[in-house]
């Protein structure tokens, strides 16, 4: 398996090989660098709504029936957001840093959702910050494409009424901005986490 480490070591190599060296390439191959050896942990699962329903809080025994009958087969849309908060600890004597990152959410095997994080994000050295991602999805278009009761499950395990666990792939692609340019990592780094279950 690639490590974060390895992916970054392969993008310095290329940017080595195309730029000469001046104060914003050392900025930016340290950025990259420093975040190559960065901690990326699983935090939490917030802002969950399906249909517009808020079930952050979890579910009242009112909303239950209803968010069980978005489940009959019936419903054309069930769209679904949340926002997968990551912890990114930062050990090294400097600032970590991307200019912005592709993911890919997989829950159970199954790919939830793609998309982009294009916000720049920072973290100083000694340091750790949460990396909010908000996705959505919708599980009514996931249901017609997938086996129906696995992601029947899956949902419910996300908005805390399952009885299992699922495990949620979280696969990050950063890219760095050195100097005028920005270089894109080769390949996706992922992180595994569970999230639902009693």
């Amino acid at each position: 398996m690639f490590t974060m480490k390895k992916i970054i070591t392969c993008i310095l190599f290329s940017v080595m090989l195309m730029l000469s060296g001046c104060t914003a390439l050392q900025t930016g191959l340290s950025n990259a660098y420093n975040l190559a050896n960065c901690d990326y942990k699983y935090k939490s699962v917030s802002d969950i709504t399906i249909s517009d329903i808020n079930v952050s809080k979890g579910l009242s025994p009112l909303m239950i029936p209803k968010v069980l009958l978005l489940f009959s087969g019936n419903t054309t849309s069930i769209p679904m957001d949340m926002t997968i908060n990551l912890d990114v600890n930062n050990p090294n004597a400097g600032t970590a840093a991307f200019q912005a990152l592709s993911y890919i959410i997989s829950i159970d095997d199954i790919q939830f959702t793609t998309g982009n994080f294009r916000q720049p994000f920072s973290v100083d050295a000694g340091e750790t910050k949460s990396l909010p991602m908000t996705i959505g999805f919708d599980i009514a278009e996931l249901m017609r494409k997938n086996t129906g009761p696995a992601i029947e499950k899956i949902a419910k395990n996300i908005i805390g009424i399952g009885n299992e666990t699922s495990k949620v792939t979280v696969q990050l692609k950063p890219s760095f901005k050195v100097g005028d340019q920005i270089f894109t990592s080769p390949i996706y780094v992922p992180l595994t986490f569970n999230i639902g279950g009693k």
